[in-house]
């Protein structure tokens, strides 16, 4: 494991210790206690990572702020458009286009399409690309103790009849441009594997803008389809391209932030991570 992602895991150990405690709020010695390093080491780390001290990221992450911003975000392309008029809140953000197989495509599980694949330290972890010449088809986080050889099996599962090479040469460029720089004119393109109500509701969520939350029901209203909640919910959580497509971005209602593919830890991670950006 390296020292990045050993930091990684003690962010997301220290931010998983702050929320449990809250309501007493512990005081920076015993979370970097609790996470073995001194207290300096930690602050430094923590703040290095976020761009703000632990206290103020915890804040971030509690409900009446996160009903606060479900409020301001209600509408999701009024959101978008909003985002896009304000210079601050794009600074950060990675534009992304997507592309969905064809129905054919669809039928023959990638059948032809070559997918070179690499593993690579991230912002949030250890995580797994996968990249097709029409653009990234895959990205997951690993959790601490998964082999990676079972994460890329579910890489090849998805994309059952696909050819795989392993190439971290060329994975590398393109994890560079989504955890690097974010702020490049040249856009992110996505190449997805989904039934058309899924891609419906992917796209929906490339108009989430960092910073912001929104809920199920939005997304489903977004959608044209207000009565389908559990089904956007299904679609949110069949996401294979974390991140870029920000399902993390979608809480429910009360403000709490609820499941996630790739743990709810990191979810937390992502979200405090992306408002500390913009704040």
């Amino acid at each position: 494991m390296t020292t990045e992602n050993i930091n990684y895991q003690r962010i997301e150990q220290a931010i998983r210790f702050l929320e449990e405690n809250f309501q007493r709020q512990p005081e920076l010695d015993e979370v970097a206690e609790k996470v073995h390093l001194s207290p300096f080491h930690f602050q430094r780390i923590f703040t290095e990572w976020a761009g703000i001290s632990p206290k103020r990221f915890l804040q971030f992450l509690t409900v009446d702020f996160l009903k606060g911003k479900l409020k301001e975000s209600k509408n999701l392309i009024d959101a978008a458009d909003a985002a896009g008029l304000s210079s601050q809140s794009r600074i950060y953000d990675l534009f992304t286009t997507l592309e969905a197989v064809t129905p054919q495509e669809y039928k023959q599980q990638g059948s032809g399409i070559l997918v070179h694949y690499g593993f690579h330290e991230t912002t949030f972890g250890l995580a797994l690309i996968g990249v097709t010449e029409r653009g990234i088809c895959w990205l997951s986080f690993l959790q601490a103790d998964e082999e990676p050889r079972a994460e890329l099996e579910k890489l090849k599962t998805h994309w059952h009849n696909s050819v795989f090479m392993e190439d971290g040469e060329l994975t590398e460029k393109f994890i560079n441009r989504i955890f690097g720089n974010a702020n490049s004119k040249q856009p992110l393109h996505v190449f997805v594997k989904g039934t058309n109500f899924q891609i419906k509701v992917w796209e929906a969520l490339l108009k989430i803008p960092i910073g912001s939350v929104t809920t199920y029901q939005t997304i489903a209203s977004t959608i044209r389809s207000p009565k389908a909640m559990q089904a956007v919910g299904s679609a949110v959580g069949s996401n294979h391209i974390a991140y870029l497509i920000p399902c993390h971005r979608v809480i429910r209602k009360d403000g709490i932030l609820g499941e996630y593919r790739w743990s709810p830890a990191r979810k937390k991670s992502i979200i405090g991570w992306e408002m500390a950006k913009v704040s």
